[in-house]
Protein backbone atom coordinates (compact mmCIF):
# COMPACT_ATOMS: atom_id res chain seq x y z
CA UNK A 1 0.00 0.00 0.00
CA UNK A 2 1.05 3.48 -0.71
CA UNK A 3 0.79 6.39 1.15
CA UNK A 4 -1.91 8.07 -0.80
CA UNK A 5 -4.51 10.61 0.68
CA UNK A 6 -7.85 9.31 1.62
CA UNK A 7 -10.65 11.93 0.82
CA UNK A 8 -10.69 12.03 4.90
CA UNK A 9 -7.51 13.25 5.11
CA UNK A 10 -7.53 16.67 3.55
CA UNK A 11 -10.95 16.85 5.45
CA UNK A 12 -9.19 16.42 8.97
CA UNK A 13 -5.75 18.24 7.85
CA UNK A 14 -7.94 21.20 7.10
CA UNK A 15 -9.72 21.69 10.23
CA UNK A 16 -7.20 21.65 12.64
CA UNK A 17 -5.65 24.68 13.80
CA UNK A 18 -2.11 25.47 12.66
CA UNK A 19 -1.09 26.96 15.85
CA UNK A 20 0.59 24.72 18.81
CA UNK A 21 -1.82 25.99 21.77
CA UNK A 22 -5.01 25.94 19.71
CA UNK A 23 -3.89 22.80 18.19
CA UNK A 24 -3.13 21.29 21.85
CA UNK A 25 -6.84 22.47 22.98
CA UNK A 26 -8.57 21.22 20.02
CA UNK A 27 -6.80 17.50 20.14
CA UNK A 28 -7.58 17.86 23.59
CA UNK A 29 -11.42 18.39 23.05
CA UNK A 30 -12.03 15.25 20.28
CA UNK A 31 -10.07 13.66 23.06
CA UNK A 32 -12.76 14.36 25.79
CA UNK A 33 -15.72 14.02 23.40
CA UNK A 34 -14.65 10.75 21.86
CA UNK A 35 -14.40 9.70 25.88
CA UNK A 36 -17.95 11.47 26.30
CA UNK A 37 -19.62 10.10 23.27
CA UNK A 38 -18.30 6.39 24.38
CA UNK A 39 -19.94 6.93 27.77
CA UNK A 40 -23.06 8.96 27.68
CA UNK A 41 -23.74 8.82 23.65
CA UNK A 42 -24.68 11.52 21.95
CA UNK A 43 -26.80 13.31 24.64
CA UNK A 44 -23.14 13.55 26.09
CA UNK A 45 -22.95 17.60 27.79
CA UNK A 46 -20.53 19.73 26.10
CA UNK A 47 -19.92 21.40 29.10
CA UNK A 48 -18.55 18.22 30.30
CA UNK A 49 -16.66 17.70 26.85
CA UNK A 50 -14.81 20.79 27.36
CA UNK A 51 -14.69 20.09 31.31
CA UNK A 52 -12.53 17.28 30.37
CA UNK A 53 -10.73 18.86 28.16
CA UNK A 54 -9.48 21.24 30.89
CA UNK A 55 -10.99 24.13 28.77
CA UNK A 56 -13.67 26.83 28.53
CA UNK A 57 -17.44 26.26 26.83
CA UNK A 58 -15.95 29.10 24.39
CA UNK A 59 -13.52 27.07 23.51
CA UNK A 60 -14.88 24.53 22.17
CA UNK A 61 -17.26 26.47 20.98
CA UNK A 62 -14.64 28.25 18.54
CA UNK A 63 -13.61 25.23 17.71
CA UNK A 64 -16.81 23.31 16.92
CA UNK A 65 -19.59 25.88 16.32
CA UNK A 66 -22.28 23.48 16.80
CA UNK A 67 -22.64 19.59 18.60
CA UNK A 68 -22.75 18.30 14.66
CA UNK A 69 -19.18 20.20 13.67
CA UNK A 70 -18.07 18.18 16.64
CA UNK A 71 -19.78 15.23 15.65
CA UNK A 72 -18.32 15.40 12.43
CA UNK A 73 -14.51 16.36 13.56
CA UNK A 74 -14.42 13.26 15.50
CA UNK A 75 -15.94 10.72 13.16
CA UNK A 76 -13.64 12.49 10.74
CA UNK A 77 -10.52 11.84 12.88
CA UNK A 78 -11.55 8.20 13.97
CA UNK A 79 -11.56 7.40 10.40
CA UNK A 80 -8.64 8.90 9.36
CA UNK A 81 -6.89 6.75 12.24
CA UNK A 82 -8.12 4.14 10.47
CA UNK A 83 -6.73 5.01 7.51
CA UNK A 84 -3.27 5.32 8.66
CA UNK A 85 -3.54 2.23 10.70
CA UNK A 86 -4.43 0.26 7.20
CA UNK A 87 -1.07 1.96 5.81
CA UNK A 88 0.83 1.21 8.89
CA UNK A 89 -0.26 -2.57 8.91
CA UNK A 90 0.26 -3.05 5.32
CA UNK A 91 3.48 -5.15 5.74
CA UNK A 92 2.93 -7.36 7.69
CA UNK A 93 1.16 -10.93 6.61
CA UNK A 94 -2.05 -10.37 5.03
CA UNK A 95 -4.42 -12.39 7.25
CA UNK A 96 -2.77 -10.49 10.55
CA UNK A 97 -2.92 -7.27 8.74
CA UNK A 98 -6.48 -7.90 8.15
CA UNK A 99 -6.96 -9.01 11.46
CA UNK A 100 -5.04 -6.44 13.30
CA UNK A 101 -7.41 -3.58 11.09
CA UNK A 102 -10.15 -4.91 11.55
CA UNK A 103 -9.29 -4.86 15.72
CA UNK A 104 -8.73 -1.76 15.48
CA UNK A 105 -12.19 -0.89 13.40
CA UNK A 106 -14.31 -2.99 15.98
CA UNK A 107 -12.65 -0.22 18.57
CA UNK A 108 -14.17 2.12 16.81
CA UNK A 109 -17.22 1.16 16.60
CA UNK A 110 -18.02 1.93 20.20
CA UNK A 111 -17.60 5.51 19.62
CA UNK A 112 -19.24 5.67 16.19
CA UNK A 113 -21.96 4.26 17.11
CA UNK A 114 -22.68 7.98 19.43
CA UNK A 115 -21.72 10.24 16.46
CA UNK A 116 -23.40 8.70 13.98
CA UNK A 117 -27.05 9.29 15.77
CA UNK A 118 -26.39 12.19 14.53
CA UNK A 119 -24.80 12.37 10.93
CA UNK A 120 -26.74 11.72 7.73
CA UNK A 121 -25.26 8.61 5.65
CA UNK A 122 -25.36 11.20 2.83
CA UNK A 123 -23.68 14.04 4.09
CA UNK A 124 -20.02 15.15 2.56
CA UNK A 125 -18.34 14.36 5.63
CA UNK A 126 -19.64 10.41 5.82
CA UNK A 127 -19.78 10.18 2.27
CA UNK A 128 -16.17 10.68 2.49
CA UNK A 129 -15.12 8.96 5.43
CA UNK A 130 -16.85 5.98 3.78
CA UNK A 131 -14.84 6.09 0.88
CA UNK A 132 -11.65 6.56 3.00
CA UNK A 133 -12.65 3.47 4.75
CA UNK A 134 -13.08 1.55 1.86
CA UNK A 135 -9.94 2.45 -0.04
CA UNK A 136 -7.86 1.91 3.20
CA UNK A 137 -9.17 -1.29 4.42
CA UNK A 138 -10.59 -3.23 1.76
CA UNK A 139 -7.11 -3.73 0.05
CA UNK A 140 -5.93 -5.71 3.27
CA UNK A 141 -9.24 -7.86 2.40
CA UNK A 142 -8.03 -8.58 -1.36
CA UNK A 143 -4.58 -8.86 0.07
CA UNK A 144 -5.25 -11.89 1.89
CA UNK A 145 -7.69 -13.11 -0.42
CA UNK A 146 -5.26 -13.35 -3.05
CA UNK A 147 -3.05 -15.30 -0.46
CA UNK A 148 -5.68 -17.80 0.06
CA UNK A 149 -6.23 -16.95 3.20
CA UNK A 150 -9.42 -15.26 3.64
CA UNK A 151 -12.38 -16.58 1.72
CA UNK A 152 -12.76 -14.91 -1.79
CA UNK A 153 -16.54 -15.35 -1.64
CA UNK A 154 -17.31 -11.83 0.40
CA UNK A 155 -16.22 -8.25 -0.30
CA UNK A 156 -15.42 -5.44 2.17
CA UNK A 157 -18.76 -4.76 2.44
CA UNK A 158 -19.99 -7.90 3.45
CA UNK A 159 -16.90 -8.13 6.13
CA UNK A 160 -17.49 -4.67 7.81
CA UNK A 161 -21.57 -5.26 8.19
CA UNK A 162 -20.03 -8.31 9.79
CA UNK A 163 -17.75 -6.80 12.49
CA UNK A 164 -20.07 -3.53 13.00
CA UNK A 165 -23.35 -5.95 13.84
CA UNK A 166 -21.07 -7.87 16.58
CA UNK A 167 -19.56 -4.76 17.81
CA UNK A 168 -23.73 -3.33 18.15
CA UNK A 169 -24.04 -6.01 20.77
CA UNK A 170 -23.94 -5.65 24.12
CA UNK A 171 -20.83 -7.69 25.60
CA UNK A 172 -20.25 -8.15 29.36
CA UNK A 173 -16.35 -7.35 28.54
CA UNK A 174 -14.03 -6.09 26.11
CA UNK A 175 -13.04 -9.37 26.05
CA UNK A 176 -16.21 -11.13 25.35
CA UNK A 177 -16.57 -8.94 22.26
CA UNK A 178 -13.17 -10.13 21.29
CA UNK A 179 -13.24 -13.83 21.15
CA UNK A 180 -16.80 -13.45 19.52
CA UNK A 181 -15.08 -11.52 16.46
CA UNK A 182 -12.58 -14.30 16.71
CA UNK A 183 -15.18 -16.69 16.59
CA UNK A 184 -16.62 -14.66 13.82
CA UNK A 185 -12.90 -13.91 11.54
CA UNK A 186 -12.54 -17.92 11.64
CA UNK A 187 -15.34 -18.23 9.66
CA UNK A 188 -13.48 -15.72 6.99
CA UNK A 189 -10.13 -17.54 6.80
CA UNK A 190 -8.89 -20.01 4.97
CA UNK A 191 -6.22 -22.33 4.37
CA UNK A 192 -5.70 -22.81 7.92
Amino acid sequence: MTATPFPVSEIVATRRPHRKDAARNYDALLAAAREAFAAHGSEASLEDIARRAGVGIGTLYRNFPTRRDLFETVYADDVNALCAAALDLADREPWEALTAWLDRFAGYMVTKRAVREALDDESDIFVACRDSMYAAGGPLLERAQRAGAARADMDFGDLLRMVAGITATAFETDAQRDRVLSIALDGVRTGR
